[in-house]
């Protein structure tokens, strides 16, 4: 979450409490090991991915760098959990699922200062929507999120007339941050878990034909090898989302192993794939690796490499 409630220039506090199950992503998600479900890979849990990432904070209109945030994706992608660390020594964290029983967004935050605030709500035409309230003065916070061009915007406002009317809060900017603004590296470990949750992210965005989600995950000179040897770029699988020509039933993976060397990464899975093509039925199972590499703007999909259909065990 990035500062919230009147605890700081910029404040604004944030979410979630973890009660998500033990459930496993699914599509290309969780650990580099062991087995997966889908507990957490239906659509509904992926609509607030698009915070993810590594982010340089601003103030809307100011190139002044206001904070440090680091948001990722823990506990099988269940969660998103927030490192938030303010150029005014102001720190936090925030935690955030989705509460499939009552089909509410939650969010907890927790800062250095003893503060904490907890907001609830829903994803509404593309923007996160959470509002609560701030038990030390009473007063109803309210925050937005909504990505724009690669970019994250978040704004807050506050009422004290019981949501008559808001009074605006804060208005920040999330950018991938350059790279280098880290005080210290990221360990391998947590590389792992950037990419793994990256690549998860992907592969949702691709069973839902999510065309500008695929954009933002692949590098521009992109490239996919199939096991017939056809090569596809980032536009041609965009171009394939955007028609809506496949649609997906199944899209699961197994035996998946996430490597890291230094800033390139690999992982390896087998995929189960099952719907149509242009009306067409397929379902199949091949082998595959994908190659992610680490730009001046955060991870990217560089090459992906599958094999030929593997032959179906005997019913």
């Amino acid at each position: 979450m990035s500062q919230i409630a009147g605890w700081s220039k910029i404040g604004i506090v944030y979410l979630v409490v973890l009660l998500a199950g033990s459930g496993l992503i699914a599509a290309r998600a969780a650990s580099a090991q062991g087995p997966k479900s889908s507990s957490c890979a239906t659509p509904a849990y992926r609509q607030f991915d698009f915070w993810a990432g590594d982010w340089d904070v601003f103030d809307v209109g100011s190139p002044i760098k206001v904070a440090h945030a680091q948001v990722d994706l823990i506990l099988d992608g269940c969660v998103l959990r927030e490192d938030y660390q303010g150029a005014d020594g102001h720190k936090g964290q925030s935690f955030t699922i989705y509460d499939a029983a009552r089909k509410v967004w939650h969010q907890s935050w927790v800062t250095n200062r003893g503060q904490m605030l907890v907001i609830e709500g829903k994803i509404e035409n593309g923007e996160m929507i959470l509002t609560g309230e701030d038990h030390a003065t009473g007063a109803l916070v309210r925050g937005w999120w909504k990505p724009v061009n690669g970019e994250v915007r978040e704004t807050a406002a506050t009422s004290t007339d019981a949501g008559k009317t808001w009074k605006p809060w804060f208005d920040l900017v999330f950018r991938q941050a350059a790279s280098g603004v880290n005080d210290t590296a990221t360990s391998a470990a947590d590389d792992r878990s950037i990419v793994t949750g990256l690549d998860t992210r992907y592969q949702v965005a691709v069973k839902e034909n999510d065309a500008a989600a695929m954009d933002r995950i692949l590098a521009d000179d992109f490239a996919l090898v199939t096991g017939s040897g056809k090569i596809y770029s980032k536009a041609d699988l965009l171009a394939e989302a955007r028609s809506g020509r496949v649609h997906y039933e199944l899209q699961d993976d197994t035996d998946q192993t996430v490597r890291i060397w230094g800033d390139t990464a690999v992982i390896t899975a087998r995929l189960s794939e099952k719907g149509t093509d242009d009306g067409k039925p397929f379902d199949k199972m091949v082998w595959f690796s994908d190659t992610y590499v680490r730009s001046p703007s955060g991870w990217r999909y560089v090459f992906g490499q599958a094999s030929l259909p593997l032959p179906k065990a005997p019913q």
